[in-house]
């Protein structure tokens, strides 16, 4: 770094681990809190049927059983992640009318 020259480093799998471990709590904790407010009918159902993981995030190795393990519902990860989140998008755009009820209109803070 101290060149400013591209340089190889060699980072092993604990430390990506360590250094996704707080972002991976920040997950965990999303879901938890999603569920505890989430209608008890439908929370029955999630719990039964679990979760579908998408996108590059469900990619990471042991996501799905991490879930798993932390909120005891069942945990899927999707045939084609990637493709997943960009097909739900188009879905989301080409149904916007009948989906707009139960879109978030509230800004982010």
């Amino acid at each position: 770094m101290i060149s400013g020259l591209p340089r190889n480093v060699v980072v092993s799998s604990a430390e990506v681990r360590q250094a996704i471990e707080e972002p991976l709590h920040s997950i965990i904790d999303a879901v938890r809190t999603t569920l505890d407010k989430t209608p008890p009918e439908l929370a029955g159902d999630i719990m039964d049927r679990g979760v579908v993981l998408t996108g590059g995030g469900a990619l990471l190795r042991g996501l799905d059983e991490r879930l798993r393990h932390e909120t005891g519902m069942p945990v899927h990860l999707a045939d084609q992640p990637l493709d997943s989140v960009a097909f739900g998008a188009g879905k989301c755009v080409e149904e916007f009318e009948a989906l707009q009820q139960v879109l978030v209109s509230e800004p982010r803070r």
